[in-house]
């Protein structure tokens, strides 16, 4: 039995993933930000462990990866404000590759976008860019760690059921369900 941590634990990645997991015999740990997600978490097969990733620091978050086998990070604060969006989308990951170091945790899967890459032509004028900029830069920082690590590149997520298949795309808008 292995010992997965999944941060942003009440996403739709993460608790398909916690389910998974769970069927499996893996233990889920599901890191959420507000504990009224718990239930869900539960239901879905994972274990809720209640902590703010935006506001975490490199040892709190070592402290809950201790024990793990891999680490997941499926979080992301939503759009909108971009300092947030630096926050949590780049910031934070950042600090989680850091604290999987110090915790001994040597596995770390980074669930990204098809578009993280340097030429992602998206101007420093739209919304969307500082998603971009911090998806990107997140990504950068778990390239350059020592960590064994797989960066997920989706395009646009659906909610469409498994078909045991995916589309590759090199960039663009290519659709891919959560599952």
């Amino acid at each position: 039995m292995e010992r997965i941590v999944i941060i942003g634990g009440h996403g739709k990645v993460a608790l398909h993933l916690a389910g998974l997991l769970s069927e499996r015999g893996d233990e889920a740990v599901s890191i959420i930000r507000n504990p009224a997600q718990s239930a869900d978490v539960e239901r879905a097969g994972g274990t809720p462990l209640v902590l703010d990733v935006e506001s975490a620091d490199v040892e709190a978050l070592a402290e809950a990866f201790a024990g793990a086998d891999a680490v997941v990070w499926s979080a992301g604060a939503g759009g909108g404000d971009a300092d947030r969006t630096y926050a949590v989308d780049r910031d934070a990951a950042q600090r989680a590759v850091d604290a999987a170091g110090a915790a001994g945790v040597r596995r770390f899967v980074m669930v990204s976008w098809i578009g993280s890459v340097p030429d992602h032509g998206i101007s420093p004028d739209d919304a969307f860019f500082a998603y971009a900029d911090a998806k990107l830069a997140a990504d950068d920082y778990l390239r350059a760690s020592d960590l064994d690590w797989t960066i997920l590149g989706p395009g646009t997520l659906t909610l469409d059921p498994p078909t045991g298949r995916i589309t590759t795309a090199p960039q663009g808008s290519a659709e891919v369900g959560r599952a």
